[in-house]
């Protein structure tokens, strides 16, 4: 037999540990299913307040126990389950003996059914024959799942067997009692046992949880602990998998309901019924908070998947993007929440399902549009040529377009003016207007890309169009935020929508106000140091033989000197004053006042002299004289200035790096 390879063998590990995740998850389902049952149960007021305060208090046990072992170790659920497992094996072959030995007549088993149903044999000795092997699978099953010893094991198989025997050897009455009785007790009395040595493992693993997470506690704090349990215990996948299931059931349950109402055999039943079993889902999905969760956790799911391919078709790899599968579902519980929604009547349930899935969608188009924005930039900046690049992202931004606009006009079609179609109309309208300035700023670029020119102008352009979208945004946003003020006041307050309003009114209203006045700023201060350096222009810009240090393209129209004696094009200079005003070759300061600026000669990235625009040629040999004399004069200490200069250099250099990657930001 040849001998596994360290490849197989590591695939073998990976498939065992999948098989390992997928019943742990199987396991944790129905700890969800209790107290989602804990949850939807009600009290009875005409019951009195012993039985009540009872129920509370097995409610209230039933929640922690099922709890704890919802949040278990992967160990210790398996145990748990073991032991469980065993204990109802035990009290199946407990019931199988007493239901045997005093309700089951195998004098008459010859001739007619046991238990009244044609599953079980008719003859007696076949009867017996799948007694003792039910109790021999009882019995061994037992045995192994509480790992008891060899001897000791067989004796507990013989004591679940003798009832049975009993029944073979057709004992009397009483004796068949008296064996059921005394095999009982010493079963109950095993298993008992059996807990008691088991407590003190009990004892220390319950002590070891609790240091273990007073320990993360202390150190992490609550947020990364509760971080580490949800994705220990895999909690969406749990989520999910007992969303599905439940509805799987519940489909299952209403489908047979349908075909013994309408007396038909048929697998197929009519659109009708299909449609009301669809609702009657839907309403039924989300009657909880648990079950909104695991609708949220499926939303996760669909959401996930769909930006992975939207990604992969549209050539982006950003990592940023890929958090469609978390802002979806999140945004999913905080509109139930907001709304009530599985404390709703069932036909409300429907209606407000439907509508915050609108705007869910529109949500989630606008989350799309983000993740395709970069990437038409690059691609129009980069001057990409190649059509099977471009049209993906084109496409992407055309459906964009046109699917808010159906919306809109369907959800106009269809339903009066209302606060809640105000507001999709109006997501709708602001996404439109995102695509279209995504689109304009892209055939700018574009353009500049065709021609091959330096375009000074294209950098102001490009700022009025973003700066006019982010105005209309900004307009929007105010509008929403006053639709939501009526909303709350007039229609369904509550302090989740508060809690909403004063978010929405920081992040989209006042961060962006904020973040466009200092943009206007920056733009502002560039634009008064650019103005404030000398400007070389004519025929002189001949006489330099380099390109801009910033963009490496020659000098055509202008060039723009700084304080340092280099020169770059006005436009990169601009760009780059944006992120510091420090000079992009010697990071020494680029703006100076007007009363300590020196009239010194300009020279250009090469140490190449450029002569004024208002000096004779002889003027200029003889200060190309004084300016030599100068520089032997001043060797001595240059060395020193070289030092400090290569110090500080070493400080700015992360400074530097973080400026050029915000300049390219700025570019695209």
């Amino acid at each position: 037999m040849a001998a596994v390879g360290p490849p197989q063998q590591q695939q073998v590990r990976m498939a065992q540990q999948q098989v390992l995740a997928a019943l742990e998850v199987a396991l944790r389902v129905p700890c969800l299913y209790i107290i989602d049952a804990i949850f939807n149960s009600y009290y009875d007021s005409s019951q009195s307040r012993l039985c009540i305060g009872l129920q509370i208090v097995l409610r209230l046990l039933g929640i922690i126990v099922s709890s704890t072992v919802l949040i278990l170790s992967q160990r210790s659920l398996f145990k748990f389950y073991m032991y469980g497992s065993a204990f109802l094996l035990a009290a199946a072959a407990v019931l199988v003996n007493y239901y045997a030995a005093l309700h089951i007549d195998f004098y008459g088993a010859y001739h007619t059914s046991a238990f009244g149903i044609e599953l079980l044999p008719r003859k007696g000795p076949s009867l017996w024959m799948a007694l003792t092997v039910l109790q021999l699978t009882f019995g061994i099953g037992y045995v192994t799942l509480l790992q008891i010893q060899s001897i000791y094991s067989q004796l507990i198989i013989l004591n679940i067997l003798v009832p049975v025997i009993g029944l073979i050897t057709e004992l009397p009455l009483h004796m068949r009692e008296t064996l059921v009785f005394t095999s009982s007790l010493i079963l109950i009395l095993n298993t008992v046992l059996v807990l008691a040595v088991k407590l003190k493992w009990f004892y220390y693993s319950t002590r070891y949880v609790y240091l273990l997470v007073r320990h993360m506690y202390r150190i992490y704090g609550l947020q990364l602990l509760m971080e580490d349990t949800w994705k220990r215990i895999r909690f969406p996948d749990i989520l999910r998998v007992f969303w599905l299931t439940r509805i799987t059931a519940q489909a299952t349950v209403l489908i047979y309901i349908l075909r013994m109402a309408n007396e038909t055999e048929s697998m197929f039943i009519s659109w009708d019924d299909f449609w009301d079993l669809i609702c009657n889902l839907i309403i039924s999905g989300c009657d909880s908070t648990l079950t909104v969760l695991g609708m949220s956790a499926v939303i996760s799911s669909v959401a996930h998947y769909l930006g992975l391919g939207i990604l992969a078709f549209i050539g982006s790899t950003e990592e940023d993007d890929r958090r469609l599968g978390f802002v979806a579902p999140v945004l999913f519980f905080i509109l139930a929440l907001q709304t009530g929604l599985s404390g709703l009547r069932p036909e409300e349930r429907l209606i407000r399902l439907s509508r915050n899935m609108c705007l869910l969608l529109t949500a989630v188009l606008h989350f799309i549009h983000g993740m395709t924005d970069p990437v038409l930039m690059s691609l129009s900046a980069s001057h990409v040529s190649s059509f099977h690049r471009h049209f993906p992202v084109l496409f992407v931004s055309a459906c964009l377009f046109i699917l808010p606009v159906l919306l809109s006009y369907v959800l106009w079609h269809h339903y009066a003016l209302n606060t809640w179609l105000f507001a999709v109309t109006a997501f709708c309208v602001e996404l439109c207007l995102k695509v279209i300035v995504s689109l304009t700023v892209y055939t700018l670029f574009m353009i500049d890309g065709y021609y091959n020119v330096l375009w000074e102008k294209l950098d102001d352009y490009v700022y009025f169009v973003r700066s006019t979208g982010n105005i209309i945004e900004f307009i929007f946003g105010v509008v929403m935020f006053g639709n939501g003020a009526y909303t709350m006041m007039f229609e369904s307050g509550s302090k989740i929508r508060a809690c909403m309003m004063c978010l929405h009114a920081y992040f989209n209203i006042y961060l962006q106000v904020k973040n466009g006045w200092k943009t206007f700023m920056n733009r502002r201060t560039a634009v008064k140091k650019i103005n404030s350096l000398p400007e070389i222009k004519g025929s002189h810009l001949q006489e330099i033989d380099d390109v801009c240090a910033i963009c490496y393209h020659e000098f055509t129209t202008s060039a723009r000197i700084t304080p340092c004696n280099h020169y770059f094009h006005a436009l990169c200079l601009r760009k780059w004053l944006y992120i510091q005003d420090t000079c992009p070759m010697c990071h020494q300061k680029v703006y100076i006042e007007d009363d300590i600026k020196d009239n010194s000669n300009i020279s250009n990235n090469n140490g190449f002299i450029a002569p004024n625009e208002n000096q004779n040629p002889e003027e200029a040999l003889r200060e190309d004289a004084a300016g030599s004399d100068r520089e032997l004069n001043d060797d001595d200490s240059t060395d020193c200035d070289d030092d400090v200069q290569r110090e500080r250099n070493g400080r700015i250099q992360h400074t530097g790096a973080a400026a050029a990657a915000e300049f390219n930001d700025d570019t695209d």
